[in-house]
């Protein structure tokens, strides 16, 4: 059983580009794809399914960036992505991208055939939300990978024939499964791969064809009988009965146990990616560029104008729009961003943060448990709900960083583990049944209207909390209903650019803008002109 991980599932990954679910997912998608090919790629198709919402917005919104990148066997992080076609046509790659109906359940569902001069392999996989992932089928093998683990995929026709070696080894694997479909593999998920004596044993049978490597893209690992102190709200509640722990050091104990990590890993692991966040939002305030976006920099002037005395006072609540909108620059012009839980909702809970902590006068110390608390509070939500727009529209991304970012904020101002939980509870409440409608099919607006009101509601909703508020619904029940609800919003009004704003006339010829400012045919590069859509 898979249990989220703050750094897995909630905060993370650092990446580039608008969107983590498209962007960070892809490319963890595309780094399997070529290790399944052992890095020797020539060609791919890739599927899209028409009802799905990579059918619209596969390149506005960074999947192709990302799933080429990965082909490439690029980072998340890493400074080429923006030229990923320049990338591509030089490694000599051929990508086909196809809308056609292949039945797929999922609205994120990558469907790719990969070939090389010897062979040709079959994938599917979807995105979850956040930059998380599962492989569900490999050469007509429906299976489960989440890039958690050391993979070994053994290839071969007769799996019993090889079963009493691998039974030898035992021991050194944490799962072992027979799949039986068009290409029969055996898959081996382990902490390490094969050692090199077994794997030299196994080709030496001659049953086996093929021994794949496939490496893990998640950075904490997952293990055999991997256990964590609570899945729930009301479970933590339990476990905390005589401890009276703060929200931060529960978040800490879950995640020791979740990532095998002792407790000064996991507060340095979470110091390390508030250092990225601030330098991010430190970044959007100098002002930021990129040709390709709808928004321009606008962070520096609000700093402006607040300083000057020109806005409403706001105190807190400027210093958080200010920030907020300073980190959805950075993610809009390609610059490194900590998904938080998401790339399309990455400014909302740093923004509220180091907002409030600056006001505060709060250390550095005070910030990284400030995050471990919502980083907690995500973990919830991913238990029990969805970070992905595409299956529970903004409300999953918005409203889940408002949510966290409530906590966050109500124990940074002191109030104790029932009042952080009542914080997240009620901006939760507030936020339930956003769509997600993004203009022009870019991941910038509203984006960073939404962004902002959720750092604003999850500020009130601290100090409604801290005021002693009753949030009447308990917070597990909140889930549950952000589940609920979000699966019962339009498909057209869920990240498909087919609904809401998307289509206004504005909104439509704004993206013509854009289409127009690429150059048309005649400007495309020649991979981007292989790159139309079949």
């Amino acid at each position: 059983m898979s249990f989220p991980s703050i750094f897995n599932d909630v905060i993370g990954p650092v990446m580039r580009g608008p969107s983590s679910s498209h962007c960070a997912a892809a490319l963890r998608i595309g780094r399997i794809a070529r290790d399944l090919m052992g890095g020797d790629l020539h060609q791919v198709i890739v599927q899209y399914d028409p009802n799905g919402s990579l059918a619209t917005t596969h390149k506005s919104q960074g999947s192709d960036m990302g799933l080429f990148g990965g082909l490439l066997g690029w980072d998340a992080d890493d400074d080429r992505l923006p030229h990923y076609l320049k990338g591509v046509e030089e490694a000599g790659l051929d990508i086909q991208i196809r809308i056609e109906d292949i039945q797929a359940d999922h609205p994120n569902t990558y469907k790719l055939t990969l070939f090389n001069e010897t062979e040709m392999r079959e994938m599917t996989a979807i995105s979850l939300g956040g930059g998380m992932i599962e492989v569900i089928e490999i050469d007509g093998n429906p299976l489960h990978m989440m890039g958690d683990y050391n993979e070994s995929l053994i290839y071969t026709e007769r799996p019993e024939a090889i079963l009493p070696i691998l039974e030898a080894a035992a021991n050194a694997f944490d799962e072992v499964k027979i799949h039986r479909g068009r290409l029969p593999l055996i898959q081996i998920k382990g902490q390490a791969f094969l050692p090199a004596d077994l794997r030299t044993k196994l080709l030496q049978t001659g049953e086996v064809d093929r021994i794949k490597e496939i490496h893990p893209v998640l950075p904490v690992r997952s293990r055999q009988g991997l256990a964590v102190p609570f899945r729930t709200c009301a479970e933590m509640l339990a476990f905390n009965q005589q401890k009276n722990w703060p929200l931060w050091k529960l978040a800490q104990a879950y995640e020791m146990s979740r990532g095998d990590l002792s407790a000064d890993e996991v507060f340095e692991q979470m110091r390390s990616i508030i250092q990225i966040m601030r330098s991010s939002i430190d970044s959007g305030i100098q002002g930021t560029t990129y040709e390709d976006r709808i928004l321009g920099s606008q962070s520096p002037n609000f700093q402006e104008q607040m300083q000057s005395g020109n806005l409403v006072p706001g105190d807190a609540l400027n210093q958080v729009i200010l920030f907020v909108s300073a980190m959805m620059e950075v993610k809009s012009s390609m610059g490194v961003i900590v998904a938080a839980p998401t790339a399309g909702s990455c400014g909302a809970l740093p923004g509220a943060v180091w907002g409030v902590a600056e006001r505060l006068g709060l250390d550095e110390d005070e910030v990284v448990k400030a995050m471990l608390s919502a980083g907690l509070i995500g973990v919830f939500i991913a238990e029990g709900a969805t970070f992905a727009a595409e299956v529970g529209g903004c409300m999953a991304e918005c409203g889940s960083g408002s949510g966290m970012a409530a906590a966050a904020i109500a124990q940074m101002a002191g109030g104790d583990l029932s009042q952080a939980l009542s914080a997240a509870s009620q901006a939760l409440q507030n936020s339930l049944g956003m769509i997600c409608d993004p203009i022009a099919n870019r991941v910038e607006a509203p984006c960073l209207g939404r962004n902002v009101m959720a750092a604003s509601n999850a500020l009130s909703c601290a100090n409604m909390a801290l005021a002693q508020y009753d949030a009447l619904i308990p917070l597990d029940e909140v889930i549950a209903t952000m589940d609920a609800v979000g699966n019962s919003i339009a498909h057209e009004l869920r990240c498909t650019a087919l609904g809401g704003l998307s289509i206004t006339k504005t909104s439509q010829e704004i993206e013509k803008r854009l289409q127009m400012a690429e150059g048309g045919e005649e400007g495309l590069t020649t991979a981007a002109r292989r790159f139309k859509i079949c």
